[in-house]
């Protein structure tokens, strides 16, 4: 998406003053045929996750880590 915004501002459609965060930096720094290929990647689907949640993870981790230097 800021790619599409920061193309639409060099085009002119729309003034560079309402960009914001990444797409600013990308309108600055970009050429117009970087911000056209980069604007036009088709979006990639996540890979899905092994296992249970992120907080889950966290816990096995950090038993693991308690019971090694309970030794």
């Amino acid at each position: 998406m800021a790619a599409g915004a920061a193309l639409a501002a060099k085009r002119g459609e729309m003034p560079t003053t309402k960009l914001r965060g990444a797409s600013r930096s990308m309108a600055g720094s970009m050429s117009k045929k970087e911000l056209e290929e980069l604007a036009h990647t088709k979006r990639k689907s996540l890979p899905k996750r092994a296992g249970g949640s992120k907080s889950a993870s966290k816990k096995s981790s950090a038993q693991k880590s308690g019971s090694k230097s309970k030794k």
